[in-house]
């Protein structure tokens, strides 16, 4: 009997405190790793969704500045409302819009940003919608003379579209002439632009290849000196739409601008591009030395 009493003891005060303190230390660290799998989640989300809209906004923005100066006068599709031989010509030498071409609408145009603020690019093409995907009154298997506007409001990256003949006064606005902008992708802290180049006569040859690369403001004296714009270099600037905070945020340099200090603690990625605007290209090398 004596025994079997004693084998029914229960535990010793000892035996409990170790008992609770290992509890403790498991649950500390099962707590531990939830928690660094919730950071680790929120940090994947935020660089899966930050790669997500870098990649989407270049290649959109490649696929539509790339056509650039591009006018085929003998597109069967072509509206041929106008003097499509004078609008060609317009075309192929204004790939890139700055402000002032037009006198009813002297703010549409490439401007660079005062002090490292965003800028704006604006470009002439031949096809069958704006950047916003509008016909802006022309039938369905027509194509126009297109002009198309990127900039960011705020935060947000957005473009409108314009009929580049309603621009330069020889028909009127209709359909969506209204010319409000669309957003194409938001939490961009930066977008920055430089425009490459050429000239013939400092080349020396037709090859068309950009010489140098400058910003919007630098452009007059280099088309008035029969220098073209063959190539656009874009850099964008964004931010992950996750809740997560970085210690040590770094500094990004977009193209010539001074080093930017993003405004929070947040995920943040730098995008680039060089965009070859092989229409103008092709209209250079036809040009003679």
């Amino acid at each position: 009997m004596r025994s079997l009493n004693r084998s029914q003891q229960g535990f010793s005060l000892v035996e409990i405190i170790i008992s609770l303190a290992l509890g403790l230390l498991i649950s500390g660290a099962i707590i531990q790793v939830l928690v660094s799998n919730s950071l680790t989640e929120r940090l994947n989300r935020s660089i899966a969704s930050t790669q997500e809209s870098g990649r989407f906004i270049i290649t959109r923005l490649r696929n539509e500045l790339i056509m650039a100066g591009r006018y085929d006068i003998l597109s069967p599709e072509l509206n041929r409302d106008v003097d499509v031989t004078l609008e060609n010509a317009y075309v192929l030498n204004h790939p890139v819009i700055l402000p002032g071409e037009f006198a009813a609408f002297t703010d549409v145009g490439s401007v660079q940003g005062v002090a490292g603020a965003n800028d704006k690019v604006a470009v002439a093409l031949q096809g069958e919608a704006d950047c916003r995907g509008y016909k802006l009154g022309y039938n369905d298997d027509e194509e126009f003379f297109i002009v198309n506007e990127y900039f960011v409001d705020g935060r947000l990256l957005k473009c409108r579209g314009f009929d580049g003949r309603v621009l330069r006064g020889q028909k009127v606005a209709v359909g969506h002439n209204s010319h409000a902008a669309v957003t194409l992708l938001d939490e961009v802290e930066s977008f920055q632009v430089l425009y490459g180049y050429t000239d013939n006569i400092v080349t020396g040859d037709n090859s068309a290849r950009p010489v140098g690369y400058v910003t919007a403001d630098q452009l007059p004296p280099i088309l008035a000196n029969n220098g073209q714009v063959v190539a656009i270099r874009l850099a964008v600037l964004v931010k992950g739409d996750a809740d997560v905070s970085i210690d040590n945020t770094p500094r990004f340099k977009l193209l010539n601008e001074a080093p930017v200090n993003p405004s929070e603690r947040r995920l943040y990625k730098q995008f680039e591009t060089t965009i070859t605007l092989r229409n103008v290209k092709n209209f250079m090398r036809s040009r003679k030395v």
